[in-house]
């Protein structure tokens, strides 16, 4: 189960009883104050395309390059 924001529709929320029970999936950056959770672990990265485990090692830019 999914639950959106009303407003504009942004996702806060996933549950799935079935496989995750009593577990509620908060969209971090939707909250007010995101960095305030950093995250611990990676989950469900059986899938995770090969480039993204090196992510953090490509430049990085504050808006568009130059």
């Amino acid at each position: 189960m999914r639950s959106f924001c009303a407003k504009c529709g942004s996702g806060l929320f996933y549950r799935n009883e079935t496989f995750l029970p009593g577990i509620v999936d908060v969209q971090t950056a939707t909250l007010d104050a995101p960095d305030a959770l950093p995250p611990s672990v990676q989950i469900q990265v059986a899938e995770r395309l090969g480039w993204m485990q090196h992510m953090q090692e490509l430049p990085a830019f504050t808006r568009f390059p130059d």
